[in-house]
């Protein structure tokens, strides 16, 4: 018993180590809003003058942060828009708040008060995988800020099956904290790469994500833990919500690739495409859990035509060739 505990607390001090250089390495890019509860921690940038485009909204996945959704998204948007890259309550440098955000309708509220709070009264609302359940639960909610709905890769309908092992356990009391601060940040450093492929897999990685999207931050303790308790809590959610998006309105476009390990498309995108009335699903062939990156101009065309201008998005899907990543065995 005494070397477990000498162990643990080994652990946890080296931890705290490697949180810490996390978190100096990687220091907040934006601002924080204050909310009365929390504060939500976000990157807005104005419209330009000559914008074509409406306000746009980005809610990233798990695991992530805001700059997952502003490295590929602002450098061809700026200007374009008015634009507001949201780290989720508990996520990044927000705070998490009440226990009403450990399910997307309640970070969907709290993302309409960020955006009351800057003015914005309605945007183009953009979500990646578990992003789009948050997305989708926000157009619900809140339908007349949906201008409208860009879901890339979204978990928004149940599945079979549940989640790995170490969400459940690091969601659990008492232990799960445990876990966060002892074995989680030595563990999920020596796991980041090999986990950032099999996101991207089939397609490579961008050169430099790990440094500049910032994925390790979901290995402090806090938000390592919160990210265990939205992706153990999201089946059930999605089981009581995903009826509900037949009440969705808004224009709305789901970018999905045909080759996702990470969420089955041919459930939560087929299911998606089914449930709003008009919605367009675009397939894109040998591409995996991250459209937003390896297919950027079919996900900008895709904004463009929810805010009124004429694409092909399903001609651009047929003409795209997804890059492949070269195997290394």
């Amino acid at each position: 018993m005494f070397i477990i505990i000498l162990s643990l607390l080994a652990c946890f001090a080296y931890g705290t180590i490697i949180t810490a250089r996390i978190a100096k390495t990687h220091p907040p890019v934006g601002q924080r809003i204050a909310l009365g509860d929390l504060s939500l921690h976000v990157l807005h940038v104005p419209a330009g003058d000559t914008a074509d485009l409406p306000p746009i909204v980005f809610i990233h996945g798990a695991s992530g942060n805001l700059l997952d959704q502003s490295m590929p998204f602002l450098p061809h948007l700026r200007g374009r828009a008015e634009l507001l890259f949201v780290d989720r309550p508990g996520h990044g440098y927000s705070d998490r708040g009440g226990l009403e955000n450990d399910t997307p309708d309640g970070q969907a509220n709290t993302i309409a008060r960020a955006m009351d709070a800057l003015g914005m009264r309605s945007a183009i609302i953009v979500g990646h995988s578990f992003g789009g359940a948050v997305a989708a639960s926000f157009a619900v909610l809140h339908p007349e800020k949906t201008r409208g709905l860009l879901l890339l890769a979204p978990a928004t309908h149940p599945w079979p099956g549940g989640v790995d092992w170490h969400y459940r356990l690091t969601a659990m009391p008492v232990i799960g904290p445990i876990f966060a601060h002892t074995i989680a940040p030595l563990a999920g450093q020596l796991r980041m790469k090999a986990a950032i492929r099999a996101v991207f897999a089939p397609n490579p990685q961008p050169v430099g994500y790990i440094a500049n999207a910032a994925p390790t931050l979901v290995l402090r303790p806090a938000a390592f833990r919160y990210n265990a308790i939205d992706v153990s809590n999201l089946h059930s959610y999605v089981s009581r919500m995903a009826p509900r998006y037949r009440e969705i309105k808004a224009p709305t476009v789901i970018i999905t690739g045909d080759s996702d390990d990470i969420v089955l498309a041919n459930i939560h995108s087929t299911g998606l495409a089914r449930d709003i009335a008009g919605a367009e699903l675009v397939w894109l062939r040998n591409v995996g859990h991250k459209p937003d990156y390896v297919a950027t101009e079919i996900a900008i065309a895709a904004l463009e035509k929810i805010a009124g201008k004429p694409r092909d998005l399903q001609a651009m899907a047929r003409a795209f060739h997804a890059p492949i990543a070269v195997s290394n065995n």
